[in-house]
């Protein structure tokens, strides 16, 4: 058989085995729509939102000056004596308002604006990384679900099959033209088949199960549609320059930003910062009003111990961030390679199934039919030939399912722009959770 008819045999095998319980009043459960819905329920990027939101408010609050402090006070009052808490008559009792303000540098603001704006980046950044990975599993848990349906689908033809051997097997003890020995070794072909058939449900519940945590409610949904599983993007000679927009790589570059931007903040800050104070005081009848101008400088005598070392600390930050950003960058090349060989690998083994076991297993059974028919083989031989053809079926949908999980993690390595712009954009808070 060409590997091409192959291909699309099996193509079109999988397609009616998993969509063949689609009725017209249900939509198409895709890849692609699985995405979409695992996304707009995500829990994780609607926190990851509101992480966004967090950092950017916090950045607008960050090129503010402090508050001004206001200030009352009742100063040198009498509290024995003939004058006792007297508030008039004792020259230097004074009663006192005033206003304070802390004047911190323009070179200062500006540093804990550029901090408060990394950190808005890395959010945006840890929020990219969120929707890649709710992208990539939903779309793992997809395919789990389409290959173990697949599965059952396959065991139940093969249970069928077996059950149509037993009944010529009946029939034939009955007639006198065949033995119990042949009999027996069909039910229990028959009860192997169905053991197996048991098992495969078991893992299509469990997929469904699987999918329902991206997609609540999915698990009623006929899943249509076959994944193009044999291209990806990615190649071995440019994958650094690819791998250079992953989530996580540009995480830990933010996270160095952020750490460079903090040591700017730490160094602004050995500058300490001056107080203004105004204060209008109000004696007794017959005294001098006064007024109070006073100018609070910090005096830095532990530079060494503190405002330095918080320096040295987020700048060993951003030393820590730089090279654990390389090592992720060598790790996941190194990763990503060795999935391109196993995806590559998955393929080829598929198609030598598809072009030449299968179809010999398929004549070896038409051969073991005709034997036994003829007299010249035992049905305990037929049966072998069947169980030998759906392991070589179950064995190419094995071989496909690693491969497409493979390429779900390649192909769903990061997200385009305007995938985030639009999931952003259909983010809500929760009713509830905001005033």
């Amino acid at each position: 058989m060409p590997h091409y008819i192959a291909r699309a045999f099996l193509a079109a095998t999988l397609a009616l085995l998993v969509s063949g319980a689609v009725s017209a009043d249900e939509p198409p459960f895709t890849l692609a729509e699985a995405q979409r819905l695992a996304l707009s329920n995500s829990r994780q990027l609607q926190a990851s939102q509101f992480g966004v939101s967090a950092s950017k408010s916090l950045a607008v609050a960050a090129g503010e000056r402090p508050d001004p402090v206001a200030k009352l006070g009742l100063e040198n009052l009498p509290v024995n004596g003939a004058e006792r808490f007297s508030v008039q008559r004792d020259f230097m009792t004074m009663r006192s308002v005033g206003i304070m303000q802390e004047v911190t540098r323009p070179s200062k603001l500006r540093a804990r604006v550029a901090e408060s704006e990394g950190a808005v980046r890395l959010a945006e950044a840890q929020q990219m990384q969120t929707l890649v990975e709710v992208r990539r599993d939903a779309a793992l848990a997809w395919l789990n679900r389409y290959y173990a349906e697949a599965a059952n689908r396959s065991i139940l033809q093969q249970v069928d099959a077996v059950r149509l051997e037993v009944t010529a097997a009946d029939a034939a003890y009955r007639g006198g033209r065949g033995m119990a020995a042949d009999v027996l070794a069909a039910r229990q072909a028959l009860a192997e088949s169905e053991d197996l058939a048991s098992e495969a449900s078991r893992e299509v519940t469990a997929a469904k199960v699987g999918l329902d945590r991206w997609v609540p409610g999915a698990s009623d949904r006929p899943l249509v549609g076959e994944p193009s599983i044999d291209t990806v993007s990615l190649h071995k000679h440019t994958l650094d320059a690819q791998l250079a927009g992953h989530p996580e790589i540009v995480a830990l570059e933010r996270r160095a930003e952020l750490a460079r931007a903090g040591a700017e903040v730490a160094r602004a800050d050995r500058r300490p910062d001056w107080s203004v104070e105004f204060v209008y005081s109000e004696r007794g009848i017959g005294y001098s009003n006064m007024v109070t101008l006073e100018l609070t400088v910090p005096l830095e005598i532990r530079r060494a111990n503190r405002q330095d070392q918080r320096l040295a600390a987020k700048l060993a930050e951003a030393s820590q961030a730089t090279y654990e950003r390389e090592e992720m960058l060598r790790e996941h090349g190194a990763e990503i390679e060795t999935m391109i060989d196993d995806w590559n690998s998955a393929r080829e083994r598929r198609d030598r199934y598809l072009t030449t076991i299968i179809p010999l297993a398929t004549d070896r059974v038409v051969a073991a039919r005709a034997a036994y028919q003829g007299g010249k083989a035992s049905l305990a031989d037929l049966l072998m030939s069947h169980r030998a053809e759906i392991d070589a079926r179950l064995k190419a949908l094995q071989l496909e399912a690693a491969a497409a999980k493979l390429w779900a993690q390649l192909a769903f390595l990061d997200a385009p722009p305007e995938i985030l712009a639009t999931t952003a954009a259909t983010i809500r808070p929760a009713q509830g959770d905001l005033p």
